[in-house]
Formats: structure tokens, C-alpha cells, sequence
């Protein structure tokens, strides 16, 4: 909504909280940077952004309202999923039968609003709120969810206990099982569990048995956190609900199984592949969550910046050849896969792809799974699809010499093939590929590039600067090259030229409250290796990986910890989370 500048001024003005001069010196401003009265002002100091949101509220004939001390049922909150609200500050906090009331820091974020009137189906009325407001609405997401699962679990699994005491211990029979798996207090605890886990974006769900115990853990952000406990009695009637939804031998408890099932939630399809298997105290279940749609992610989005950035996307536009990305499971290797597929999707190309699991579901693109108790591997999915006109192909894995062999042969007669590798660094994929009885000369004709990477922890806006001392400094250098770093940074303008170490700040995690510890989501640090003419003589030579890495240096490539740091000083992580992801 367009804000008349000569009525705000008035406003502040009248306000009294800036002075005319003060005023009028910042309007000269707005003019020569084609901005706005009042960014100028919050730029400078002279007045508080919060300040600056009522007076545009009042200018804008909008209500103003303040939630810092507001309790907001979670029938309402909810209504609005929590990772929408936090990326677009926005929160629903009053509901009637027609109309729901949102608090935002903008106004103007008409996607925002058009996403909350199609999910909710009601006439949605803006409202202006400050920071403070929306940080304090964010925590009650957490504590609301504790409490209504926390209740929910409790009572359900009271009610579970005394149905297992009245039948007398566990079920012998499969019909037993399915009978105890469909009970609407199992029913309504995996539910829990299972849309609690994506409220939070959890990337995993742990069921361990232990001995007087069941403890649920999810995955976040790269790191497990307790999340619930149940009953010991909850084991056994948990875990059969699961091989129901998954379609699994309810009966079957001493070899693992593996399965996978779906549900829909919020209009969010979410697929989850879940893994049995026997331990001490009963069976463990390990669910993996996998959003469905990936279409939209950027390579800009993940972490992938500057020249690194420009070699993936040069490498993108050739035809033929081989991109690979290496790095340990859970490194986010296939996401930058299918990143990558969703910029070659288009309506002139074929892409069919070969995977052990389908993680991700994409329109116009044949996905194959393999199945290895049948026969249907890689190397023998690989042979197929060759055969089935494709342009492009992606290899989940290459896992052993024949899927490498093939995959290299695919990339030599007129295929772009992606893949991924399990190797610590980019230049360390050669090497690994050699083992495999790949010629050198080969592998210099088809690799065009090599991505490695890592997943850190990406840092909420709730987080704190503070400069490094010479010692801290001193310390670092032991382990990074900081001299580039600073380069990099002065090369793609983040930092000014002139700046050095002693003014460049990093930054902390600060909580916002509680179960909240300064982090939300992950992002890439990686490191893209081009096979340049002087890094194909050095294949050819049969020079080690060190040597290869520092040529590739030398090329302009920032090793992973150097982009770990870069992203530091970005304000994007910190160089603990950095260190700590590099070393493990």
C-alpha cells in the first residue's frame, strides 16, 4: 500500500520524536537515495523501526496492534503453519466465523495473505504489529505444541496402558496386532507424533525401546532432540501402527524391515520411509521425512554463491558430461541433485532417473527405484535407461565398479549424468573413481564439475555481532586460510576493500525464548572443483588428492571451510557450527 510521504512526515513531526532539522536532513537523503522518509530515519538512529510501523499504520488507516503480552489460543495460531509465519512475519490472532485477524510486519506481502485466505478460506484483515510482537507469537508456536501433544500423548497413553493390562500383556497373532494397531489411542498418538514432527521440521523420527521406557527423538536442523516419552506398554502397539501404515509383516519381528507411506497435511504431502529393526528391549523404528514437492529451491537459496555458484550453472548448460556431488549421508547431496534436475526441467528434454530411494517426487521426470532382493540395481536400472532415449540421467549413488563404468560410458556418448559419491572432498572424488577401475583419461573427458558439501546450521535473526581477538584469530589461522577468505569477501562485495579482521564482525546465537536456540534451517557450505586443463594433466600424471586440491585453490575454488567461514561473516553461521560440522 502506498504510503503519502508529506502525511508521514506530518506525523513524525507531530510526534515529537525527531526534530524538524533532523527531519528535513533526512528527506534531502530519501531524494538522493530513491528512498523512503522513513528508512532513513531508522537507518540513522533518529527513530525506532517500531515507532515507524505505528505512524505508517496510522497513516495508512490500519490498526496497529501489540501482542507481546497477548496468549493466542492455539486453534487460532495454528491456523497459520509456524515456518510461514516466522519467514514472512506474519501470525494469525483473532478468528470469527467469517473473519481472521492477522498481525504483520508488512502489509504489502500480498503472497503472504493470498496463502493464509486459500488455506483458511475466510475474509483475512491486516493488522500492523512491531518485532517484538511477532518474536513473542513465534515462541508460543513452541510451547503450544508441547502442550497439546504433551496432552494428548498422556491421555492416550493412559487410555493404552489399561486396555493392555485388560487384555493381559502383548498380542500373540498377526490379527491381535492389526486389532491393537487400529485402537484410536495408538491411532491418535502416531498422529501426533507424526504431524508434530512436521510442525517442526524434522528431517527424522527416532522410536527407541528401552527397558521401562519408549523415547521419541527428532532430528532438527541436523541434530537429535528428545522430544517425547512414552510408555514401556506403548512399544509394541506404536510400532504395529507403523507397520500398518507402511504396509509391513506385523508379525515379522526379528529380521528389519523397510516401507514407506504418505499423508497429507495442511495440503502438504509429506512421504515417510520408514526402517525396523530388532534391538534388545523390542524394535526400532527410524522414520525419514521427505517433503514431496522440491520444485523451487534455488542454488542461491541453498548457499551456493559467488564463483562456485558460476561453475554449476556453466556446467548446467552443457549437454554432455558428468556433475557429481560428494560428501557424507545426510549432507544434502541429492537435494542439490534435484535442485540442479529442476533447472534442466524443461519441455525439450527427457530426464530419467535411477534411485535407492525416490526422496522426492518431480513432474515430467521418470523416476525408477531400485530393488536389489529382485536384481534391479543401479548398474542394471543404469543399462535400461540408457536405451530409453534419455538426455539427462541421475544416478543416485554410485556404489561399486559397474555403476561408474556405466555411468561414465552414459557421459561419453551424449548424456549429462548426475550422480553423487561418498568422498570427504571435491578433489577427492578422483581418486575414489580410479578405485573403481575408471581410467584417468576417461574421467578427464567426462567430469565437468565436483561439488562437496556439508549442511550447517543456518543462524535466526534473533542473533548477536562480536569481533574476534587477535588470539581467537591466531587460532582459526591454524585451520583456515583467513587471507583468502577476505578476498572472497572483498571479491563479491560483502565486506568494503579497506577492512581487515579487526573490524569484520561474526556472529552468536541468541535464544528468543524458550525451546528456541538461536538456529532455524541449514544451508550449504561447499566447495565446486572444475576440471580445468591444468587439473586434467594432474589426473593423467596420477597426482595425489592434495595436489589436485591446491591447483584447484589456485583456480579460484574456496575450500568448505573457507566457504563455511565466508558464510560466518555473513551473519548466516557461526564458526562454531562451521568447525564443528567439518571435523565430524
Amino acid at each position: 500500500m502506498y504510503i503519502e510521504q508529506g502525511q508521514l512526515k506530518k506525523f513524525i513531526l507531530d510526534s515529537g520524536l525527531v526534530s524538524k532539522g533532523d527531519v528535513d536532513a533526512a528527506e534531502d537523503e530519501a531524494k538522493k537515495k530513491k528512498s523512503s522518509l522513513g528508512e532513513v530515519l531508522v537507518s540513522q538512529g533518529k527513530i525506532r523501526d517500531d515507532n515507524l510501523r505505528r505512524m505508517q499504520a496510522y497513516v495508512l488507516g490500519i490498526p496497529f496492534v501489540e501482542l507481546k503480552s497477548k496468549k493466542i489460543p492455539f486453534e487460532t495460531l495454528s491456523l497459520i503453519p509456524e515456518p510461514v509465519a516466522r519467514t514472512n512475519n506474519i501470525v494469525a490472532y483473532k478468528k470469527t466465523d467469517d473473519t481472521l485477524e492477522v498481525a504483520m510486519l508488512d502489509v504489502d506481502n500480498l503472497s503472504a495473505i493470498d496463502f493464509v485466505k486459500k488455506k483458511v478460506h475466510l475474509k483475512i484483515l491486516p493488522r500492523l504489529t512491531d518485532e517484538e510482537s511477532i518474536k513473542s507469537v513465534i515462541v508460543q508456536y513452541q510451547k503450544s505444541l508441547k502442550a497439546e501433544f504433551g496432552d494428548i500423548i498422556q491421555k492416550e497413553s493412559e487410555t493404552l496402558k489399561a486396555i493392555a493390562e485388560q487384555d493381559g500383556g502383548e498380542p500373540a497373532s498377526a490379527e491381535d496386532m492389526k486389532k491393537m494397531a487400529d485402537d484410536l489411542p495408538v491411532v491418535r498418538i502416531v498422529d501426533t507424533l507424526l504431524k508434530h514432527a512436521i510442525l517442526q521440521n524434522a528431517s527424522d523420527i527416532h522410536i527407541e525401546p528401552l527397558e521401562d521406557q519408549v523415547l521419541v527423538r527428532y532430528r532438527i536442523d541436523g541434530i537429535l532432540h528428545d522430544a517425547m516419552v512414552l510408555p514401556k506398554n506403548a512399544s509394541s502397539s506404536v510400532t504395529a501402527r507403523l507397520k500398518v501404515l507402511a504396509n509391513l509383516k506385523l508379525d515379522e519381528k526379528r529380521l528389519p524391515q523397510d516401507g514407506r507411506f504418505k499423508i497429507d497435511m495442511n495440503g502438504e504431502k509429506v512421504s515417510f520411509r520408514v526402517s525396523v529393526l530388532p534391538v534388545y528391549y523390542g524394535e526400532k523404528t527410524v522414520m525419514r521425512l521427505l517433503r514431496e514437492n522440491v520444485s523451487g529451491f534455488t542454488l542461491e537459496h541453498s548457499g551456493f554463491h559467488g564463483e562456485g555458484l558460476e561453475r554449476i550453472h556453466h556446467a548446467v548448460t552443457q549437454t554432455t558430461g558428468m556433475i557429481l556431488t560428494t560428501g557424507p549421508t545426510g549432507s544434502g547431496k541429492t537435494t542439490t541433485l534435484y535442485t540442479v534436475l529442476d533447472i534442466l526441467n524443461t519441455p525439450d528434454v527427457n530426464i530419467s532417473t535411477i534411485e535407492d530411494p525416490v526422496e522426492y517426487q518431480m513432474k515430467r521426470v521418470n523416476q525408477t527405484q531400485v530393488k536389489p532382493e529382485i536384481g534391479f540395481t543401479f548398474s542394471s536400472g543404469l543399462r535400461t535407461l540408457v536405451r530409453q532415449d534419455p538426455d539427462i540421467i541421475m544416478v543416485g549413488e554410485i556404489r561399486d565398479n559397474e555403476t561408474a563404468s556405466l555411468a561414465v560410458n552414459a557421459a561419453l556418448t551424449g548424456h549429462l549424468v548426475l550422480s553423487t559419491l561418498h568422498t570427504n572432498s571435491a578433489a577427492g572424488a578422483i581418486p575414489r573413481l580410479i578405485d573403481m577401475k575408471i581410467e584417468p583419461f576417461l574421467l578427464v573427458s567426462t567430469i565437468d564439475i565436483i561439488i562437496a558439501q556439508r549442511l550447517v546450521r543456518r543462524l535466526s535473526e534473533t542473533k548477536e555481532k562480536h569481533i574476534l581477538t587477535k588470539d581467537e584469530r591466531a587460532v582459526l589461522a591454524k585451520t583456515v586460510d583467513l587471507d583468502r577468505v577476505l578476498k572472497a569477501l572483498k571479491e563479491e562485495k560483502i565486506i568494503e576493500g579497506k577492512k581487515d579482521w579487526d573490524e569484520i564482525p561474526f556472529w552468536r546465537p541468541v535464544s528468543a525464548g524458550e525451546g528456541d536456540n538461536g538456529y532455524k534451517g541449514r544451508i550449504v557450505i561447499a566447495e565446486v572443483l572444475k576440471m580445468s586443463q591444468p587439473i586434467k594433466e594432474l589426473v593423467i600424471k596420477g597426482s595425489s588428492t592434495n595436489d589436485i586440491e591446491i591447483q584447484a585453490k589456485k583456480e579460484g575454488m574456496l575450500s568448505m571451510i573457507e566457504d563455511g567461514i565466508f558464510k560466518a561473516v555473513q551473519g548466516l553461521t557461526t564458526i562454531e557450527e562451521v568447525l564443528r560440522v567439518i571435523s565430524e
